[in-house]
């Protein structure tokens, strides 16, 4: 089992900035992609941003040079970095991660963006 803790989620005005994290604890060998899932109201589940152990990064279209995915994988950490944030980016944002038999997920932690 690998359990997730995600922090940094808030209110912020149209083009502000946050920062997410999440860490990893548990059986956290063998972690091969963590990434960024958001859901808005009414709306599906989706990808933000994912990184892979190898460092290969894939993102929204809608968040390309907006918001930035890292990892700490001394910490078992992994960010999100969101500027020029927009309403449109108001969801409830879940930290994902993959093993190779198993995916978790964090229990989300609300942004919102005002206009």
């Amino acid at each position: 089992q690998v359990q997730l803790v995600e922090s940094g989620g808030g209110l912020v005005q149209a083009g502000g900035s946050l920062r997410l994290s999440c860490v990893a604890s548990g059986n956290i060998l063998s972690i091969n992609v963590m990434g960024w899932y958001r859901q808005a109201p009414g709306k599906q589940r989706e990808l933000v941003a994912a990184m892979t152990s190898a460092g290969t990064t894939n993102y929204a279209d809608s968040v390309k040079g907006r918001f930035t995915i890292s990892r700490d994988n001394a910490k078992n950490t992994v960010y999100l970095e969101m500027n020029s944030l927009k309403p449109e980016d108001t969801a409830v944002y879940y930290c994902n991660v993959k093993q190779i038999f198993s995916t978790y997920w964090g229990q989300g932690t609300q942004v919102t963006v005002s206009s």
